[in-house]
């Protein structure tokens, strides 16, 4: 005996037909014995569902039984069951009514991709699940690019393209690497989150980096031309004389890679670095800064 096939499907009265229908598909993709094999209740709510839906889409029947001519089985009531004692045929066969039958193969072969109904059914074919994981890289490969050989499913290796300006946190999807489908259905993916891990020396700044340029008092006076290194590679660099600590130089398309693809800048700043005080070149240099004119650089403060 079936149940009461509005309550079944979940649907008021005045529901439409797509509403019926779209009820039923989501009942089919969770109940489905396919879905759960061997689950006996959840089959018993699929059959239900098959047979309110196979009701509430025919037209005349539905009528029927929202007149109260006929019950949810499609037996007649009342008076009207005395049709049945004259040779009228009663109920549905199966619990499906005159038509329901087809409505529902298509339906289950829309979402499963066969055509399956209540009797014998082959196994449906199902999509694997996608599986993740993380990969750790430098900043310079962040900004750069490179190929990386990456571990992935059941021990398998595989080499995967870092893409120029990729962002931590980011994920690259590897199409069918992910576990292996049912039925016949497809591979799931793989998606690998990117992690960037802090650089010794460079630090981010949107799409520019930063580094701290250590040089020599020598060459903050009298200026020189030093080497830094960048992303790319060492460039040479010309400090002015009377470079101050703390002044920063920019370098053009060194730096890190916007959301458009350009390239930032780097940004060093200089930062003088004594030497040893107890060493013969810090008492040369000590004998040469007392020779020096004083000026007081604080008195912006207090002027």
């Amino acid at each position: 005996m079936v149940d009461e096939p509005y309550k079944i499907l979940g649907v008021s009265k005045s529901a439409n037909e797509a509403d019926i229908r779209k009820a039923y598909r989501k009942i089919a993709k969770k109940y489905h014995p396919d879905v759960r094999p061997n689950d006996k209740a959840a089959e018993d709510k699929f059959k239900q569902a098959s047979a309110a839906f196979a009701l509430l889409n025919n037209k005349e029947e539905r009528a029927r039984y929202d007149r109260g001519e006929i019950d949810a089985s499609g037996n007649p009531t009342g008076a009207f069951a005395g049709a049945r004692a004259n040779g009228q045929r009663g109920g549905f066969p199966g619990g499906f009514a005159p038509g329901g039958h087809d409505d529902i193969s298509d339906i289950l072969s829309e979402l499963f991709g066969r055509q399956a109904g209540m009797g014998r059914r082959k196994p449906f074919a199902m999509r694997g699940e996608d599986q993740h994981f993380r990969l750790t890289i430098d900043l310079v490969e962040a900004i750069k690019g490179g190929i990386r050989q990456v571990k992935i499913a059941a021990g398998k290796e595989i080499k995967i393209k870092i893409p120029a300006g990729v962002q931590s946190g980011k994920s690259l999807r590897l199409k069918g690497q992910g576990a292996s489908g049912s039925g016949g259905g497809p591979a799931g993916d793989a998606l690998v989150e990117i992690l960037i891990k802090p650089h010794p020396f460079y630090v981010v700044d949107g799409n520019n980096i930063r580094i701290d340029l250590p040089i020599t008092l020598k060459e903050a006076v009298l200026g020189a031309k030093v080497k830094i290194p960048t992303p790319d590679g060492a460039v040479s660099l010309s400090l002015p004389a009377n470079t101050s600590s703390g002044k920063t130089f920019r370098i053009k398309g060194k730096g890190g890679v916007g959301s458009r693809g350009v390239r930032g800048d780097l940004l060093a700043k200089a930062m003088i670095i004594l030497p040893d005080a107890g060493s013969k070149e810090w008492r040369n240099m000590l004998k040469s800064v007392k020779a020096l004119p004083d000026f007081d650089p604080r008195s912006i403060f207090f002027s």
